[in-house]
């Protein structure tokens, strides 16, 4: 018994040794990858109320109304967050591709979201509105 703890003690150490080392490097590693996207995502910015520009074709004049303004949360780094002003932040219903408009009732479509260079887009809510034909005379 006496033999297996003994025998190649120098061996067993440096094994132990660098597999310390080793775990301790991947720790380290794992954590840092951790922190930096945190440090990236930097302070975020809820807007309320935010009224959808609806997007049309060239050729559709009408005047089609979204049924209710978005909220949405912005986030990055803290200098563009900084900066930020509530305009430069706009939500989009995109109907350039949808046919025969006059005709519909009601129409839900996705909420498109801009922002400007360094601002991520983090949440729209809701994700989708009604767009409400012109009222007809």
């Amino acid at each position: 018994m006496r033999d297996l703890l003994i025998k190649d003690l120098g061996w067993k150490l440096f094994s132990l040794f660098l597999a310390l080392t080793i775990w301790l490097t991947v720790h380290k590693i794992s954590e840092e990858s951790e922190i930096i996207p945190a440090m990236e995502a930097g302070p975020t910015v809820t807007i309320e109320g935010l009224p959808v520009t609806v997007v049309s074709s060239t050729a559709d004049v009408h005047d089609f109304r979204v049924g209710r303004a978005v909220t949405v949360t912005v986030g990055g780094p803290a200098e563009a967050m900084t900066n930020l002003e509530t305009g430069q932040i706009r939500a989009l219903v995109d109907l350039t591709d949808v046919t025969n408009l006059a005709n519909a009732k009601t129409l839900t479509r996705p909420v498109a979201v801009l922002t400007p260079e360094g601002v991520s887009l983090i949440s729209v809510t809701p994700s989708s509105v009604d767009i409400l034909p012109p009222p007809r005379h």
